[in-house]
């Protein structure tokens, strides 16, 4: 059972900047199977909770491998909750037959520890097919991804949109990969191009997401390939059209 009980001295994150209106969520890591969360506290920044919340399935043999992931909230009704922080209290060093044990903990900027890492790479092969007015492209692996998960790791997944005139007007997605920094997807998708547009006003934008059961998924970076980009993507996309029919590779550099 853990009773999640106040907070104390919050930031203020309402339209005004004097007042908040907190809630926690909690799982238990490393799994991520059990999340639970608060009601809502109006307008404090010492908000009271007394909520217990009990979890089931988890014997003694596993609690010392078990951390709990709070996460503290701002609601928002028009738009996506702000964060206030976290906190991770392992139970490595708890003792099973204590009954009771109050703890008290700072909480900390979401992420803090993170800020400095790369954003890795991901590489990519395209194939551009002028007479059925496709694009094939497959999503083939990453690698050195940052740890954006308290457990050290991610569970990073790709987002695909075709952009035309810089507009998104089709997106895929691959599934999920599971704890890993190094994902490898290989999985292809097709995208059908605006009738008699070739290339010259496409592009495609790839963003590396991690995906998080209790909040919202973090965008870990992204990249775009077209002919209005430079460098390596630049060089890649007019591979791609200067080669029809032929599948090209090449790594990409993750940005902000």
């Amino acid at each position: 059972m853990v009773t999640i009980q106040r907070a104390t001295g919050l930031p203020a994150k309402d339209a005004n900047m004097v007042s908040s209106d907190p809630y926690v969520k909690l799982q238990v890591l490393p799994e991520k199977k059990h999340r639970v969360k608060t009601r809502v506290v109006r307008k404090t920044l010492n908000p009271s909770f007394d909520e217990i919340f009990t979890f089931y399935g988890i014997n003694q043999e596993q609690i010392h491998g078990i951390s709990l992931h709070f996460v503290l909230l701002s609601f928002d009704r028009f738009s996506r909750d702000d964060i206030i922080g976290e906190v991770v209290y392992s139970l490595a060093k708890t003792d099973v037959h204590e009954r009771e044990l109050m703890v008290c903990q700072e909480i900390a900027p979401r992420h803090q520890k993170f800020l400095n890492q790369g954003r890795g790479e991901l590489l990519i092969s395209l194939c551009y097919q002028p007479v059925a007015s496709r694009l094939t492209v497959v999503v083939l692996k990453a690698r050195n991804l940052p740890r954006m998960d308290i457990t050290g790791l991610s569970d990073p997944y790709v987002k695909i949109y075709l952009l035309y005139d810089g507009q998104r007007i089709a997106k895929k997605k691959t599934h999920v990969k599971k704890r890993t920094l190094n994902p490898i997807f290989n999985e292809s998708f097709v995208f059908d191009l605006p009738f008699n547009e070739g290339l010259p006003n496409i592009s495609l934008e790839f963003l590396m997401l991690d995906w998080d059961r209790v909040m919202k998924n973090d965008i870990v970076g992204r990249v775009e390939v077209g002919s209005t980009t430079t460098g390596l993507e630049l060089h890649h996309w007019n591979e791609v059209l200067n080669c029809p029919r032929k599948q090209i590779a090449q790594w990409h550099k993750l940005q902000d």
